[in-house]
């Protein structure tokens, strides 16, 4: 039987997990790995149906499938379409559109976009401080004034650079990974904390000239003048970082075309997990987006759209 780490194709993918029992089986595999337990309350002894596809908690006696309680949740789709999803969620570089992602599986556009939302919150950046050389940056999501409806234009601050849009931060270790958040605005309020809980203490850090880096304490900082038009200094350059923001825009342009303010960190998470396991064999990060996805928690559809 082929083994996940040889697939190099989405045919031997599919080939591979070719009915919904090899998926299910899968899916135990992954959402069992540390032992079987109850989603209900948590307890670790539990018992299976006949039929294999429905379990029964010890203690609780709370019924449940290898779904409950997941990204999965109850969804009547197929897991095989999930997967589907997952490796093509994974593998593509700048991510694919629900659009793209509902002719792929077989599916409306508006479950493929559920599916995708799902998805991205299965595939979290990690959590553990990056160290050593780090390079820091901010960059601006949203529309251009010129190219907004009409009705849209009066609520947005008319300007250029980041008046009216979201701003992003990201932190890139070099020869390492990226980390990247949401922020509400770039002074020195929201970047020093956000620096302090990624970043270990006595790293070397460089940025550029924003003043909102200024007073940062507990780090060796050196500030490139692109104002100046100034961009590498010796080791001292933003370009790692920076080349994130261009791979995160070119699928921001050229395949979601638009990010809500409320699902940007999403697509966020999305762009650095896919970078940040760029190097790793399928088998690797297929397993952990499973796994993330069993071990997350259901994400209907209305708190999606609220």
């Amino acid at each position: 039987m082929k083994n996940i780490l040889d697939f190099k194709t989405l045919a031997e993918f599919i080939e591979y997990f070719k009915d919904e029992e090899t998926c299910r089986a899968y899916c135990v595999e992954m959402r069992f790995r540390d032992g079987e337990y109850c989603p209900h309350c948590g307890h670790h002894e539990i018992y299976k149906f006949a039929d294999g596809k429905r379990y029964r908690c010890a203690a609780c006696k709370e019924d449940f499938t290898i779904k409950t309680g997941s990204v999965f949740g109850e969804s009547k789709l197929p897991l095989k379409k999930w997967f589907i999803a997952i490796y093509l969620l994974s593998t593509t570089s700048k991510g694919i559109s629900s659009l793209q992602l509902a002719k792929h599986v077989g599916v409306t556009q508006k479950t493929a976009w559920f599916m995708d939302h799902r998805l991205r919150s299965a595939m979290k950046q990690d959590k553990g401080q990056i160290f050593g050389t780090i390079e820091v940056d901010e960059t601006y999501v949203g529309g251009a004034v010129r190219n907004m409806h009409r009705s849209k234009v009066d609520r947005s601050k008319v300007g250029t650079g980041g008046k009216g849009k979201s701003i992003v931060f990201g932190m890139r270790q070099r020869g390492g990974e990226v980390r990247a958040r949401v922020i509400e605005n770039n002074d020195a309020a929201q970047l020093h904390p956000a620096i302090q809980a990624t970043v270990a203490p006595g790293s070397t850090i460089y940025t550029d000239e924003h003043r909102g880096y200024n007073g940062l304490v507990g780090y060796i900082r050196t500030a490139v003048n692109h104002s100046d038009k100034v961009y590498v200094s010796g080791d001292a350059h933003t370009n790692g970082i920076e080349s994130f923001w261009a791979l995160f825009k070119r699928g921001y342009h050229g395949v979601y075309h638009w990010m809500s303010r409320k699902h940007l960190q999403k697509y966020v998470d999305e762009c650095a997990y896919r970078l940040n396991r760029r190097g790793q064999g399928m088998n690797i990060v297929f397993a952990d987006v499973v796994g993330g996805a069993t071990d997350g928690q259901h994400l209907g559809y209305k708190a999606l759209i609220a």
